[in-house]
Order: structure tokens, then sequence, then C-alpha cells
């Protein structure tokens, strides 16, 4: 077994265990594997320098570069095999996902005593995934078609079960199959699958939903619909991205190609290359190697014993009667790189074909995941060669299934809002077996979030430009106090007991947004896609000012919203998220409420309607406070995009004037008794002035003047004040001093 992603790693399984850094062109000593009698079952490429090893029913981890190994946690039953896909695409972070996704099982018992274990980290640790019934005998993370298979045998026929929508409704194509099979994933996520022991040999190339034999070809005559036909007992099986090789104990060696079609092989030549060590391996497209360790007279090493077949060359024999290849070129942007198709998005790709002088080749566009990806080609011609060849151009543009409105929704995925991973496949379909380095073009199409997306809020009047803020000030630990009756504390726990020291991020934020506290506003948000302005979101979106103010409110409520249901707020998503692996409002836990449901009937219709954006113009409002908000925004549209989408922005407003220490009616009321008590005194006192009772009031007031003038002109009065004075004068005088 070689490694997928380094031409010259492999590794030896026999008798012995051999790690070879380059191709077994070096004498090599077996691999010291940590325990004494051991039984080695499996081996498996994790990452680049990763190896797992399946011990005497444990999982081990050998990294070949520091030579260490470990034991992989979790794992508290015995297991037999290791399964996983290795992806090679550069510079993906979804490739490196679907790397580290591995099951871990043991083969050929009831389902009833098995577990199955699933690792997220590339095997370091496992947790057990369910307890299954049946019998299994292998299980699999097919990620060319999104799906899990079981892999099982029922009344002496194979088949395999699936875990999702629309597969798991039906189960794959039944074969017959009395013994254990070995199952080898094909390089490159496309979908090939192998089936084989020392009697059977089977080929699937949609991940077992149909399955074929691998027929016999002698010159242009299929002699046999399955090799196995043949009388012969396989012992070894290679394969690479597109090339079948089978060794045979009767030392047969065939070869051919893996074909959507048919799988076809043909007999090269017949040497005694078998023995109980002997193995088979492609070095390269087109270069195939059988192997056969040597011990060393001298020394613990092995030597191997290398013969090279070199395809291209032998097919060239006339006794083999192949006809020429019927392609000369077949190239396009596909190998080795992978591509995104986010929601609403479209991808255009090519390939050139250029066939050989009176032939017509049928060109294949293939993808392996149709309940997820639609696919439409067409071949137009654009010129010839200087042989004269016509030269053809084959345009393919790619959509997700839902909306390319060719199929069927019970043919879909269950949900758009899932996202998928397909290969997409372009070859020839009666492609001869000579064609050895004309191999199919292939990448992997990504169904979900586009990284080059993000968003951010418009700012073309901000507080800096109208000279309310200043930048330079911003940047120099700028900071500002929100009061303890504006803000709750962001954990929620209680209200706020004292003012709140807020330090403004210049460097994140840059400058407020400038907006007028009296009028509803609404945040334009922008969508950049690989640098550029892309366009203006229009879908629904959520605010949260980040430091727990809430002097601001919404225009429109759950009845003058449309809701048929009762809105989310914020207060419900937090109370629901407190146990959950969500810890905010986004696309994953968003509930529209335009569609009725009877678990969120519309109880409180006068409730404030938070989500901004979508089929509503709601607005935010904000209170009679000048000030910065820093608002955290996030995209919770399910079916605009699958990338979580937020970003965090500041506003400041401005022309708010200060709240009146009364209400504004209190003071009015009085103002106005006042008034009112003002205009009756002056008509109605000089009218009890002139009255018997308004003189003896006179009469009052007179004497209690002249009493307090006479009191304050007392000499005693005078000569006591002036003594306390001086009193206190002395006093001032001694403490001074």
């Amino acid at each position: 077994m070689s490694s997928l992603c380094k031409d010259k790693v492999a590794v030896y399984l026999g008798k012995n265990v051999f790690l070879t850094l380059d191709n077994f062109g070096s004498s090599l000593l077996p691999l010291r594997i940590p325990r004494s009698m051991a039984v080695v079952t499996c081996a498996h490429f994790s990452t680049d320098v990763i190896i797992l090893f399946v011990v005497d029913g444990k999982i081990f981890i050998y990294n070949y570069k520091d030579k260490t190994w470990n034991q992989a946690s979790g794992v508290h039953h015995t297991v037999s095999h290791v399964s996983g896909d290795t992806c090679c695409f550069k510079g993906s972070s979804f490739c490196l996902e679907i790397t580290n996704k591995l099951f871990a099982y043991f083969r050929g018992d009831q389902l009833a005593n098995t577990v199955v274990y699933f690792s997220t980290n590339g095997g370091f640790s496992f947790q057990i995934l369910r307890h299954l019934t049946g019998t299994v005998e292998g299980i699999f993370h097919f990620h060319s078609l999104s799906q899990i298979g079981v892999f099982t045998f029922r009344n002496q026929s194979a088949v395999f079960i699936y875990s999702d929508h629309p597969l798991n409704r039906s189960w794959g194509q039944f074969f017959e199959q009395h013994e254990q099979l070995d199952i080898i994933q094909s390089p490159g996520q496309r979908g090939f699958l192998i089936f084989w022991n020392q009697t059977s040999l089977f080929v699937s190339p949609n991940v077992g939903q149909f399955v074929d034999t691998v027929q016999l070809q002698e010159g242009q005559t299929i002699v046999l619909d399955s090799l196995t036909n043949n009388n012969i007992t396989i012992h070894s099986i290679a394969l690479n991205e597109n090339e079948l090789g089978v060794l045979t104990r009767e030392d047969h060696l065939y070869y051919g190609s893996q074909g959507y079609l048919r799988t076809v092989v043909i007999q090269l030549m017949e040497q005694p290359f078998w023995s109980e060590d002997t193995a088979i391996m492609f070095e390269s497209p087109g270069m195939l190697e059988v192997l056969i360790p040597v011990p060393d007279t001298e020394f613990l090493a092995f030597d191997f014993r290398k013969c090279t077949v070199n395809i291209q060359a032998v097919l060239m024999d006339p006794s083999l009667q192949m006809k020429p290849c019927n392609v000369e070129l077949l190239e396009g942007p596909l190998e080795k790189e992978m591509y995104t198709i986010d929601m609403n998005s479209k991808l255009d790709l090519s390939a050139q074909i250029i066939p050989r002088p009176r032939e017509s080749p049928v060109p294949l566009v293939m993808v392996s995941n149709p309940h997820s990806l639609g696919v439409q080609a067409s071949m137009v011609e654009f010129g010839t060669t200087f042989d004269g060849n016509s030269k053809y151009k084959l345009e393919i543009q790619l959509k997700q299934q839902h909306l390319l409105g060719r199929a069927d929704g019970n043919f879909t995925t269950i949900s758009m809002k899932r996202n998928a991973i397909s290969a997409l496949t372009v070859d020839i379909a009666d492609k001869e077996i000579s064609c050895v380095d004309l191999k199919p073009l292939s990448t992997l199409i990504s169904i979900g979030c586009d990284l080059k997306k993000k968003i951010t809020v418009q700012n073309k009047i901000s507080a800096c430009a109208m000279g309310i803020l200043d930048p330079v000030d911003l940047q120099g630990n700028y900071s500002y106090i929100i009061e303890k009756e504006a803000y709750s504390p962001v954990s929620r726990e209680g209200e706020a007991k004292s003012d709140l020291l807020v330090f403004y991020e210049y460097k994140e934020l840059g400058c407020p947004r400038l907006v007028y506290y009296d009028t509803p506003w609404k945040p334009v948000v922008e969508l950049w896609w690989n640098g550029l302005m892309h366009e203006i979101v229009d879908a629904e979106y959520v605010l949260m000012e980040v430091n727990g103010l809430f002097t601001y409110s919404y225009s429109l409520t759950a009845a003058t919203a449309g809701c048929k249901s009762q809105p989310q707020n914020w207060t419900t998503v937090l109370a629901a998220t407190d146990n959950s692996e969500f810890k905010s409002w986004d696309r994953e836990n968003y509930v529209s409420c335009h569609e009725w449901s009877e678990d969120r009937p519309l109880l409180w219709p006068d409730v404030q309607y938070q989500i901004l954006g979508g089929r509503t113009n709601n607005r935010v409002i904000f209170d009679q406070r000048n000030g910065i908000y820093v608002f955290s925004l996030s995209v919770v549209d399910p079916h605009y995009s699958y990338c979580h989408l937020d970003t965090v922005f500041s506003v400041f407003v401005y022309g708010a004037l200060p709240l009146p220490l009364f209400p504004p009616e209190l003071v009015i009321l009085l103002l106005t008794t006042t008034m009112l008590l003002s205009v009756g005194l002056v008509y109605t006192t000089p009218k009890l002035l002139a009255t018997e009772r308004g003189h003896h009031f006179k009469r009052f007031w007179s004497r209690l003047c002249r009493g307090c003038i006479w009191y304050c002109s007392c000499p005693w009065l005078q000569r006591n004040f002036q003594r306390w004075l001086q009193t206190r004068r002395v006093k001032f005088q001694r403490e001074a001093k």
C-alpha cells in the first residue's frame, strides 16, 4: 500500500511489515511493531507522516518522521480495520477534514456485537458512533456521495446500506457472494470501489450502488464477462486513480483501466512472478512494479527484487492486437484542483479534447453526487491542430441540484441547506486500453462555504469625517463610560451595579458610523468576494450590542412584520443555546416566523421583531442618548450562503438633548397651574383687600414688619452679636497657629 499523497512512501504488509521512503529502492529492516507476537491486520495513511496500524485488535499511531509510536485513545473494544479516504488536493481545509474522518470496526462479526468507532482528528482519538444490528463487512465515509455506507452480508448476498436521504430509502445493488471481500477505495474521491478476494473481483463506479464484474478482453473481443471465471486465484491487487493491476497464483498478470461504463482487463504475460510474499504496485501511471522481499544473507535487512513493467511498451506487442488510443489529448484545469460552489452560485469549467484522425470519441462528464450537484455540458469545435486534427472544447456548467430545476424533489438531497461534496470527472466513454497516459480529468467540488466571502457594513459618513470624533484620539486608548442604567451585563446575570468603562478598539472598528438618534436606521451590509465588493446583502441578519447597551428598539413588531408564528429574539435564542453547541444566533439555529409552525404559535404579536433585512423593512430606533454603540452583525438567512457571515462595527449616535430631571408632562402641569393661580390672584386680591377681612390682613403684616425692624435694631442684640463674632475670630486664629 502506497501513500496517496507521496509517490515514494509505501507500506508492505506480509509476513513482515516494511516501510519505504524511496519506493523500495534500498534495503529495509522489518518495522518493529510495539507488541510481541503482533498480528497486523490493517494499515492506513492518515497524514503525510502518520500511519495507523491495527495491531492485535488495537490501533497504533506511527510517526515515521520521528519514529515514534502511540496508541489511539477511546478504543475499548477489539477492532480489525480502519477505513478512511485520503484527500490530496492542496490548499483546502475541507480536504483536510475529509482525511481526518475515519472509522474503526471489527470485520466479520455480528453487528449486534460490533461497536463502530469514529474519529475526526486523523485517528488520534476515537468515539463510539453507534451500535448496529446485522453483519458488518465494512463501514466507510463516502465523501464523493456525502454518505456513510455500511457493507453487509444478507442471505449469502452482499449489499451497501446508506445513511442519508435519498439513498437511505433503498439499499444498493445486491450481488451474490459467500466469502469476505476486501474493499479498496480508488484515490481521488471519484467513488470507485474494488471488491476482491482470492476467487472474486468486482468493481463499482458509484460507491456500491451498482456493482459489476471485471471483463477479460483478448484483442478486440470480450472473451469472459468475469475475470474470475478464468479458473484463477487472485493474489494481489494494485490500483491508482485510473489503472488496475491483478496478479494471480498462476503467474498471470492482468492490466486494465477503471471504466464508468465497464472495466476491462487484458492478460499481459506469463512469467514466474508469484510467490507467497509477492506484491504489485503502480510506481507511476503506466509503470507497474512486481515486488518480492529477499532476506540478506549477512544482515537482518531485506532487499526487494523489483520487476518494472512498462505497460505502454508491452501494449505495443503485435500479438496483443491492441488498437491505438483513439484520443490524442484530454486536458483542462481540473487536475489536483478543488473548487467551491456556494449557495445560489454556479461554476463554469472547460476541457479540451483532440481525437485521433478519423475517430469520434464520446466524452463523458460525470458527477459522483448528482443528488446535490447538477451538471450541464456541451461540446463545440474551435479549430484544428497543425496536423489538421479537429479540436473540441467541452463547456461545463455546475450548479446546486436544487436550483438547476431539472431533478425531481425526491431525487435531490433532503434540504439544500445541507452542504455536500462531489467529484467531477471528464473521461472518454469508448477509450481504448492503450490510452495509458490519458487518464480522466477529475476534480473535487465542495458545495459549501466559499472562504473568499466576507461581509462589512458600509461607512460612507463617519463621526471622524464630520469632525465629531478625532481618529488620533480614537487610536490612543480612547475610552468612554456607559451608565449603569443603560446596559445589562454580557453574562446576563442580574442588573448592572456600576457604570462600565469601555476601551475603543480602533484597529478593528475604525471610525464609527454617524447616525442621528431620531431617524430610524438600518445598516447597509456589503458582501465582498476575494477582495472585491460583490453585492449589497438583502438577506436576513441580526444585531447585538456587544457591551450590553439596550437603549435602542425596533420599528416593527411580530404582527407588523407579517409573522405567522412566534418570532425568535435574543432572549429566547440565548436561553435555548445555554446547553447547546451554538452560542449565538446564526444560520444553523435560525427559524423563520413567516412560516406557520404548530410548535410556535403567534401568542404575542406585539413583541419586537429583532430581525433586519429580508422581506421586511425593519429598522433600529435609538433612544434619546448620545454615544458609541458597538454591534455584532450575523447573517441568519439559511438560504443565502453556507458560510457563517458575521462582522463587528461601531456607530456614533448624536443629536439627542439631555433628558429632563422631571417628566415633561409634570412640568407642563405645574406651569399651567401656576399661571392660572397667578391670573386668579391678580383679579381677586384687590377685591379681598377692600373688605374688613382684608383690612385685618394688612394690619397683621404691618405689625409683623415693624416688629422685625425693631428687633434687628435692638442695642442688646447688636452687642451680643458682636461678642459672638469676636469669639469666633479668636478661636479661628488659635486653630490657624
